[in-house]
């Protein structure tokens, strides 16, 4: 009995010391990755993912269309969805460019709104408004203003005595700038009646701000309208799925028989007919 406790006692004492052991060189190995200095090198991407990556920085999102409908047309053995993804491709361009341009238009609005309250800024420090323009106009992105003929305008404008608030509605043509028609008035009321030209550029700023936040609130209570409608529209593809999984080989109905082919024609006429007019109803909601 003895004999056996004082074994098992050891070999309790034994694993007690292997766990501590074990323990302290797992710590000390996690100190060392912890403290010492970044030397490694990060793992070399492979020549296929590196191409990928190359493919994926030099084609333009809308190419995808034709890569993807080069892929079922492979799988289906038919030309038809490569035509239809050749066809999508201007249609998906033209998406892009009116997705950049509304970009475009919100950073410009952005910018206007900044211009408003750095203006301010300088007339209350004490500035002369003519100098406040120059120094707020120093960096196009400030400025709300392009960086060619209309920002040019603006800043002579401002520098040799000229019309400035002509200058600024002429700037204010491009599409996010229209506050700067704002600007223009207070800017002359301010120079021709002697109106304090800080407040009024506070009240434009303020009132700018507001028009843009509740944009932002409307974009934001139509995201879920608008995932309804992608998911909708996306229910065609995973019907296509399913059959595929039970065996049923849609894409051999679809693209090889008569019935298939005007079921496929009419749906997508119906799909694009459904998809641009729940756009409609959003964009007109956005436009209110």
């Amino acid at each position: 009995m003895t004999t056996a406790l004082w074994t098992a006692g050891t070999a309790m004492c034994a694993g007690s010391a292997a766990w501590l052991m074990a323990r302290r060189n797992h710590e000390a190995h996690r100190s060392q990755k912890l403290f010492a200095p970044h030397t490694h090198q990060p793992p070399r991407a492979s020549p296929w993912h590196r191409l990928i990556e190359a493919i994926h920085g030099r084609l333009r999102p809308e190419w995808w269309c034709l890569v993807a409908g080069l892929a079922v047309a492979l799988l289906g053995e038919s030309v038809v969805p490569l035509v239809v993804g050749a066809a999508g491709v201007p249609l998906a361009a033209r998406v892009r460019r009116a997705r950049e341009a509304r970009g475009d238009r919100e950073r410009r609005g952005d910018a206007v709104i900044a211009l408003c309250g750095e203006l301010a800024g300088e007339v209350r420090a004490g500035r002369q408004p003519g100098e406040a323009l120059r120094l707020t106009l120093r960096e196009p992105v400030d400025a709300g203003v392009g960086p060619g003929t209309a920002r040019s305008a603006v800043l002579a404008a401002a520098r040799f005595g000229g019309d400035v608030p002509e200058a600024l509605r002429a700037a204010a043509q491009e599409p996010g700038a229209e506050g700067l028609r704002g600007l223009a008035a207070c800017w002359r009321v301010a120079v021709d009646r002697g109106a304090g030209l800080a407040a009024g550029l506070e009240r434009l700023e303020g009132a700018l701000r507001s028009e843009r936040d509740q944009r932002a609130d409307l974009r934001a209570q139509l995201a879920g309208a608008r995932s309804t409608a992608v998911m909708l529209a996306a229910l065609p593809l995973l019907g296509l799925l399913m059959g595929g999984a039970l065996g049923a080989d849609p894409l051999r109905v679809l693209l090889h028989t008569g019935p298939g082919l005007t079921c496929l024609a009419a749906g997508g006429v119906l799909e694009g007919v459904g998809a641009w007019w729940a756009l409609r109803i959003m964009r007109g909601a956005e436009e209110r």
